[in-house]
């Protein structure tokens, strides 16, 4: 964050500076992580209130308040109409003020690992600010621009979503030179609505570009018709894993005994081998988003093979360790939709070895989630998958249509994989577990980790 002073902070956000004028050079949301010359803002929610905790605030060493009410402290404070947006004006004030080029990613899945992999290519030409773990939501990219600094030389800015407008909100603090929708898919269907509810709600971010502006679009899985009118004066770069229409598509996709990618990169000027850190054929696609967004930025075909090749898997998200010499463990347990679960399942189906399908619920899929996760066991029951196991309301039908077996607690599933593990200790197994955040799917695998 750049150094400023609360009474810039004040006028910046039309408050009133009660108190005396301080340096800032940091901001909180949580009282438990406060540095020096902090500000802490009490944002307010449904079931919280941090005016209520200045105090512990103030005993955790904050300088000053951002506040919607006067709070009884000796601190200075900046009195605010609403905490929340302010800490979004802030936000967009300190990332324009360093005047970084910036990239805004979102989509139905993906976008994290196009936000790494993007990082990871930029760095090897300068210093990259991006979001953290999931800082997407309409708190957390404020306080992802908070951490701009004029040595920024790229900012990648992941959009996250779970209902209309959210995006259409932090676009507009983000203000991006280059904005992508990775892929259109049925997720977060309780806060869209419907797959037209998401491609409003994705197509968003390139309303946050000016004319001229660079708009990436997967040719595989967009918005269609519905974005026609936003993108008719943007720059338009294509991707896509079978049109070679495409800007930029892939040919010779290839999965090694480890499920890593290699491929041949196809763009308008040359082409290139590459093969990924990461494992997975659906990250062929994110690839190919990457490769575009950091050759806009003016990173060379070098730098992105480089890139792509140095990314190391993010916790979570398809991350392979090796439990014994005979027991691999891929933990995708952060998230999950259908696309992504059925990309696990193809992953899975790579291997030679005992395959164990290991699944928890995909969320907020409103009235259309037990069809979704049927749809899901379909997709896998040709695979014959040795073991699947769910856990989960809706997951019983995935076990169901596999004949696999379903749990009703992580405990029980997580001695029925040790006892079969043991039993069959002779063979080479994969376990690949997956499931939204919400289903906990995280607590099996660092259970198994802890056993093994």
């Amino acid at each position: 964050m750049i150094t400023m002073t609360l009474s810039t902070i004040a006028a910046e956000l039309n408050g009133e500076l009660i108190g005396q004028d301080c340096e800032i050079k940091t901001v909180s949301t949580d009282t438990r992580y406060i540095e020096g010359q902090s500000l802490f803002i009490a944002l307010v929610g449904e079931r919280f209130d941090a005016h209520d905790f200045v105090a512990q605030a103030q005993e955790n060493g904050a300088a000053a308040l951002l506040v919607s009410r006067k709070v009884a402290s000796s601190l200075p404070q900046v009195l605010v109409t609403d905490t929340k947006q302010a800490l979004g004006q802030l936000g967009a004030y300190v990332h324009q003020q360093c005047a970084t080029p910036t990239i805004a990613i979102t989509g139905s899945c993906g976008k994290t690992t196009v936000k790494e992999m993007v990082a990871s290519i930029l760095s090897e030409k300068g210093k990259v600010l991006f979001t953290s773990g999931n800082f997407n939501n309409d708190i957390g990219v404020p306080l992802t621009l908070l951490r701009s600094t004029p040595e920024d030389d790229y900012a990648v800015i992941e959009l996250g979503a779970n209902h209309i407008g959210e995006i259409q909100y932090t676009v507009s603090l983000v203000q991006p030179d280059i904005a992508l929708v990775n892929n259109v898919a049925a997720a977060h269907l309780e806060g869209f609505g419907s797959i037209d509810g998401v491609k409003q709600a994705k197509g968003e971010i390139y309303s946050g570009l000016k004319a001229g502006s660079c708009a990436v679009v997967n040719l595989d899985s967009n918005g269609g018709d519905r974005w026609k009118a936003t993108l008719a004066n943007k720059k338009v770069k294509t991707f896509s894993i079978t049109d070679h229409n495409a800007d930029f598509y892939a040919q010779n996709i290839r999965l090694n005994e480890d499920g890593r990618a290699s491929f041949t990169l196809v763009t308008p000027k040359q082409q290139v081998p590459v093969t990924l850190g990461i494992i997975g054929k659906h990250n062929v696609a994110n690839a190919l988003a990457a490769t575009i967004l950091a050759t806009e930025m003016g990173a060379s075909i070098e730098n992105v093979v480089t890139g792509l090749a140095n990314i190391t898997p993010v916790k979570g998200r398809v991350a392979v360790s090796m439990l014994t010499d005979k027991i691999k463990l891929i933990d995708d347990s952060y998230n999950a939709s259908v696309p992504a679960m059925k990309a696990a399942v193809d992953l899975l189906g790579g291997f030679p070895s005992m395959r164990w399908l290991i699944l928890g619920n995909m969320a907020e899929l409103g009235e259309e989630s037990l069809a979704l996760h049927r749809q899901v066991g379909e997709h896998a029951a040709p695979f014959k998958f040795e073991h699947v196991l769910t856990y989960g309301q809706d997951t019983r039908v995935i076990s169901d249509v596999c004949q696999g077996k379903h749990f009703d607690t992580h405990e029980d599933m997580i001695l029925y994989i040790k006892q079969q593990l043991e039993k069959y200790n002779d063979q080479t197994h994969t376990l690949l577990i997956k499931g939204a955040l919400s289903s906990s799917m995280g607590k099996v695998v660092a259970a198994l980790k802890e056993i093994f």
